[in-house]
């Protein structure tokens, strides 16, 4: 298998955990019951989920109304492609 491939979908399963996991929590919080702590939701971000996670923060409405979810998933986002250019800049890739 190819390495682009197993990046794409390492990049797909880690976006669609984000995802899922606010909606997850979404659902959780309106049954009163037992929460995905927010720091997993961070976690998932960092680890290349952060478009899952912004989508899924939008679509199900889930901590929309908190600063720090509002400023750092974006964030997360930007140092995340800073870091992709930064490493396409510097390193010759060949996918064929």
């Amino acid at each position: 298998m190819s390495s682009i491939i197993l990046i794409a979908s390492y990049i797909a399963i880690v976006n669609f955990a984000g995802f899922a996991a606010m909606g997850i929590d979404k659902h959780k919080a309106k049954a009163g019951s037992y929460r995905i702590p927010e720091s997993t939701l961070f976690i998932l971000a960092l680890i290349g989920g952060s478009i899952g996670s912004i989508t899924g923060m939008f679509f199900f409405r889930h901590k929309t109304r908190h600063w720090y979810f509002l400023v750092f998933m974006p964030l997360i986002l930007i140092l995340q492609m800073v870091a992709i250019g930064i490493l396409c800049y510097y390193v010759e890739f060949s996918f064929m």
